[in-house]
């Protein structure tokens, strides 16, 4: 090995030493204070031009070392829009937490507390997954209107929760459909009675109303598949082109209840001339 290569790594250390040395001199100029100011400005100038990616390093520093320096509450708080503005709601939502936790006196709370349901509600859902996304979101905007009846943004928090809700509905919906499809007829009966005592808005109502009429038909229960079809007929009285439905339905049970009875009056003739062939055998 040549004297430069031993040598190499000698120097890098010095290097190194002599640039700490300077950072250390330069932060040695301003106080601790004055050092924590210029880092929030310059979060906030890059903020302002929206480079939020660029403000939130900058605001992840001043929280990990300013503490007691008077600049966190507004660099958590600018965390969490920075994130907000990059639509990057798991992690808005976990910011406006932390914000709404050590913060409670802020005059920026209850904004805080309302973005942080917005990002909940943001977060992405499927029907096909676990619902947790959406309770979630649904808790959160319940305790903001809990903190603040008298908001001013009570309509669109009552907005976006009946778009929750609606979510709920149609997993449940969907859970019923695929037990229709899958000619379980029972189920969907169970799930879909649930489904219209519980959701009386719901934009599925007629799905559910059609479906619950045709799984009675195929259970052959047609009293309760009249009945039915006599609620959807009341709730949807208004709706023109519901008719066609009510006639449709209304036809398939008087079909299926012919069909019924033919089935029936043939497997009892079938029975009785079986249990008089037993006779006569016997």
């Amino acid at each position: 090995m040549n004297l430069f290569q031993k040598s190499a790594p000698i120097l890098c250390l010095f290097a190194l030493a002599i640039g700490l040395s300077a950072c250390s001199s330069d932060r040695g100029k301003v106080s601790h204070a004055e050092f924590c100011k210029n880092k929030y400005v310059a979060a906030e100038e890059l903020f302002k031009k929206q480079k939020y990616g660029r403000a939130q390093d900058k605001l992840e520093e001043i929280l990990s070392l300013c503490a007691g320096t008077g600049y966190m509450e507004q660099s958590q708080f600018l965390l969490a829009e920075s994130y907000f503005n990059l639509e990057e709601w798991i992690e808005a939502r976990g910011e406006y937490g932390s914000f709404v936790l050590n913060f409670p006196g802020s005059p920026f709370i209850e904004t805080a507390e309302f973005r942080k349901a917005i990002s909940s509600f943001n977060i992405e859902f499927k029907v096909a997954r676990d619902e947790s996304n959406t309770t979630t979101a649904m808790r959160d905007f319940e305790r903001y209107l809990s903190n603040y009846p008298d908001s001013p943004l009570k309509d669109s928090i009552n907005y976006y929760y009946g778009l929750l809700v609606e979510r709920m509905a149609e997993k449940e919906f969907q859970t019923a459909r695929l037990y229709y499809r899958m000619d379980k007829y029972q189920a969907a009966v169970i799930y879909l009675k649930e489904f219209l005592e519980k959701y009386t808005v719901s934009k599925r109502r007629k799905d559910a109303f059609k479906i619950i009429v045709d799984s009675y038909i195929e259970l052959d229960q047609f009293e309760p598949a009249r009945d039915y079809l006599t609620m959807m007929r009341g709730e949807f009285a208004d709706d023109d082109d519901m008719e066609k439905i009510f006639k449709k339905n209304e036809k398939n049970i008087a079909s299926a209840e012919k069909d019924f009875e033919k089935r029936m009056k043939k497997d009892s003739k079938k029975k009785k001339e079986d249990k008089e062939d037993k006779e006569m055998t016997n």
